[in-house]
């Protein structure tokens, strides 16, 4: 995976995420939110997967429900956000649609995806940070303004 800044103006900054054959996405977003102290960024891409792991949030149980999936993927849409949660964490939160070599498409939460042969990451930080905190009735960290 290679990162590049492409913009900085006005406290926002634009990067170019590369991954390339067999990096894992969600760690790697993370690697790059770290090095860089991202807290309120949003990013999209296209590209390729060999495997993912993608899951539905169950409302009744107040958990995430895991799919694998096995094959070659193209990556459709990749839309997420990087925020702190209640500790200063950073956390990275990904929707994605994928197409399937039969033109069907998958797509839900996430959680766990490695690249073949590129993913292309376009990646905006804003000066303003986002906040998570804990929500009780959903069971889970919601970004507040």
């Amino acid at each position: 995976m290679q990162s590049k800044l492409l913009n900085e103006a006005h406290g926002q900054r634009t990067f170019a995420v590369i991954f390339e054959s067999g990096d894992e996405v969600i760690s790697g977003l993370n690697d790059v939110a770290n090095e860089h102290e991202l807290a309120g960024s949003q990013f999209t891409a296209i590209g390729a997967f060999s495997d993912v792991v993608l899951a539905y949030f169950d409302w009744s149980t107040r958990e995430y429900q895991k799919f694998p999936l096995r094959e070659q993927m193209e990556v459709l849409t990749l839309a997420g956000d990087i925020s702190l949660d209640d500790h200063g964490k950073r956390k990275v939160h990904a929707h994605v649609v994928l197409g399937t070599r039969d033109c069907r498409t998958r797509g839900g939460h996430l959680m766990e995806a490695h690249v073949r042969p590129t993913l292309e990451v376009i990646l905006t930080d804003s000066p303003k940070h986002l906040q998570r905190k804990f929500d009780a009735d959903s069971g889970l960290g919601l970004i507040q303004v």
